[in-house]
C-alpha cells in the first residue's frame, strides 16, 4: 500500500435493534480516523485535516448503502477466527 492511498475498514452491523449501526475506519500512512454509518459522521480523528475529515463524511454518506449492505455479510465469529 502507498503512503497516499486511504484504507477503509469495517465492522459488521452491531448495537441494538434501535441501535444499529457499522463503526468504520480510516487511515492514511500515520493518520486515522474512525466514523460510523448512520450518521456517516466521523468520531474520532488523528491526522487529517478538516477538509479531509469532511470528505471521509461526504464518502460515507455517499457510499453508506454498499457499506451497510456489505457489513451485513461479515460474520463476528469467523472474522474473529481468522477465517
Amino acid at each position: 500500500m502507498k503512503d497516499d492511498e486511504v484504507r477503509l475498514s469495517f465492522s459488521g452491523i452491531v448495537g441494538g435493534e434501535n441501535n444499529r449501526h457499522v463503526e468504520v475506519s480510516f487511515s492514511q500512512g500515520e493518520k486515522y480516523a474512525e466514523g460510523r454509518i448512520p450518521p456517516c459522521t466521523i468520531g474520532k480523528n488523528r491526522g487529517f485535516s478538516d477538509k479531509e475529515v469532511r470528505s471521509l463524511e461526504d464518502y460515507l454518506f455517499q457510499n453508506k448503502d454498499e457499506i451497510y449492505r456489505r457489513a451485513k455479510k461479515i460474520n463476528p465469529m469467523r472474522a474473529f477466527l481468522g477465517e
